[in-house]
């Protein structure tokens, strides 16, 4: 008589099929688009480089609205809800209008390790918002620990360009207020629409608009295809404009707006690190001391109540 053996042998699991928690998911997903970000920038002053700042941000909209249809239609993904439209209204403006193209001005007289300062402080600022959007108070540990992080991102980051304000300024703290709304709004978008549909809507409800900035830019401002040029545009329409955010308003829908939104106070100093590898800038020795204290934070923010 044979024996079936498969009910008292023990089955073996896989270490790769061992459960993440969605809180993990959400953290890694989130920074993930935070590293895809951080090389915005960089990818920028390379679209520069054959691009005006007007037709940089006009075809770099138009692309990302072509890959974003594209995904929309291929997965039949259905039209968005009536109340749903005002919110993508606001990513579009911020994330697919504003911020592509204040920041693209200001990189015109403003260095990429100025520039960051709205990197450093966006994380608070969409925090702030999506507090007021929410009604919901995150704990003193959080915005205490928030603000340090910005206020360390900031004095660096001023460090790095001597003080001195440029004639970007505003726009940086424009393309900060914007940006910050698209995040936020986004993100409560993503907790009942998948992130990568709350991003793909809000390129394609842009893109009239670039398409008009792209018609009336590109005569006005010549073109010169090099190398650089191409590899910049191509990053900055297919991972700034549209990837990046697929992961990030997905991990902001797991792990929630505030926290997620902290993740970012890393991404000025990827953005200065890129800077230096990519465009050859040079920093001060207070890169590693302003990346502990970052890190510090970014770690005190994760363990800390935000809702």
């Amino acid at each position: 008589m044979s024996i079936d053996r498969s009910a008292i042998v023990p089955e073996r699991v896989s270490p790769l099929r061992r459960r993440v928690s969605p809180l993990q998911n959400g953290t890694v997903l989130a920074a993930l688009g935070v590293v895809c970000f951080s090389f915005s920038f960089p990818g920028t002053v390379w679209a520069l480089d054959g691009f005006g700042p007007w037709s940089a941000t006009g075809v770099r909209g138009v692309l990302a609205a072509v890959i974003a249809l594209s995904a929309l239609v291929s997965t039949r993904a259905p039209l968005p809800a009536r109340a749903d439209w005002p919110a993508l209204a606001v990513v579009a403006g911020g994330c697919g209008l504003g911020f592509p193209l204040l920041s693209t001005l200001a990189l015109q007289t403003s260095s990429t390790a100025h520039s960051a300062v709205v990197i450093g402080l966006l994380p608070v600022a969409t925090a702030t918002v999506s507090a007021l959007l929410t009604r919901r108070r995150p704990s003193k540990v959080f915005w205490a620990a928030a603000g340090a992080g910005a206020a360390t991102i900031v004095v660096f980051t001023l460090m790095q360009s001597h003080g001195r304000p440029t004639a970007g300024d505003l726009y940086l703290f424009a393309a900060l207020l914007v940006c910050a709304a698209g995040y936020a709004v986004g993100g409560r978008l993503s907790a009942h629409m998948p992130g990568w549909r709350v991003i793909a809507w809000g390129v394609v409800l842009a893109a009239p608009v670039n398409l008009m900035v792209s018609a009336i830019a590109l005569p006005q401002e010549p073109v010169h295809l090099t190398v650089k040029a191409i590899v910049g545009m191509a990053y900055i329409a297919g991972v700034s404009q549209f990837g990046g955010f697929v992961v990030w308003y997905q991990g902001m829908s797991l792990i929630g707006v505030p926290k997620a939104s902290q993740l970012q106070l890393a991404q000025p100093l990827l953005t200065l690190m890129w800077a230096v590898l990519l465009l050859g800038e040079h920093l001060t020795p207070a890169a590693p001391v302003a990346a502990v204290i970052v890190l510090a934070c970014i770690v005190v923010t994760q363990r800390a109540r935000a809702s």
